[in-house]
């Protein structure tokens, strides 16, 4: 898998995006255009935490495997094996979906 080629570093997380929803509940198939940016994404990277002022490494708030919520704009696209991932700041993940 990718992101066993790939570390990020510090306090980066790497996240795979959701698949937008193409057909409704009733069954209508939406346009591309009609979409939306889909704002749920699975973790599937994280680096090792950033270093506080006391030179302790902080660890990261999300785990491989989680669930979260990104903001609407922002991390950096990074293509590994043809497929799209995404690169965000621990601190810019909105939060974390608890099952």
């Amino acid at each position: 898998m990718a992101f066993r080629k790939f570390l990020p570093l510090f306090d980066r997380v790497l996240v795979e995006r959701l698949t937008a929803e193409t057909v409704t509940k009733g069954g209508i198939m939406l346009p591309e255009k009609a979409q939306g940016k889909v704002l749920q994404a699975t973790v599937v990277a994280v680096g090792p935490g950033s270093v506080n002022q006391k030179g302790n490494i902080q660890p990261l708030s999300v785990k491989v495997g989680e669930k979260v919520l990104l903001p609407e704009y922002g991390g950096t696209k990074v293509m590994l094996d043809d497929k799209d991932y995404f690169l965000f700041r621990d601190a810019d993940i909105l939060g974390k979906y608890v099952d």
